[in-house]
């Protein structure tokens, strides 16, 4: 079960497939004959806003961002973090799929971790290389807001969990 929240204006939120986003207040709107309230959520650099239900927010999951107390954690399961995917294809692309969907930044960390590891054994076809790619750029976005560094300093991080010099 998910926790739930209560978002205030100025808190800073992860609504995939969007990314990083900012509450910038509640909303009422009727639908049918209710008036329901809506967390009005805008994305920096963008035109782009959602309005999210107050009521269930994790229903289309939203979730808050990361912090900087959240890196620990979110650079040991880059590091070392480990998962059993599906050696069959199909289904290991349903399970990865759904990782990438998810937005779960530990998800996406351990998975990255693991393809990773697969690349360094064996090397990625293609559509996992491109799962690879697509989880380190959703991971690089919201660390990126954590510290409001540029792409090279959020590699750069990324790359020193597993030991790496950044080029």
């Amino acid at each position: 079960m998910m926790k739930k929240y209560a978002y205030n204006p100025g808190d800073r939120v992860v609504l995939p497939p969007y990314g990083v986003g900012v509450v910038c207040g509640i909303s009422k709107r009727r639908v049918a004959d209710d008036m329901l309230a809506y967390y009005q959520v805008e994305f920096p650099n963008s035109t782009s806003r959602a309005f999210v239900p107050v009521d269930a927010p994790t229903g289309v999951g939203l979730r808050p961002a990361l912090t900087g107390a959240d890196m620990p954690e979110l650079l040991s399961r880059l590091r070392d973090g480990h998962m059993n995917l599906p050696r069959q294809w199909a289904a290991r692309h349903r399970r990865v799929t759904e990782i990438l969907v998810s937005g779960d930044p530990y998800l996406l960390a351990t998975l990255a971790s693991e393809l990773r590891r697969w690349n360094a054994q064996r090397g990625l076809p293609d559509l996992d290389r491109q799962a690879y790619r697509r989880a380190l750029k959703l991971l690089e976005q919201e660390v990126r807001e954590i510290n409001g560094g540029n792409a090279t300093d959020v590699r750069a991080i990324i790359d020193s969990a597993w030991g790496e010099n950044s080029n």
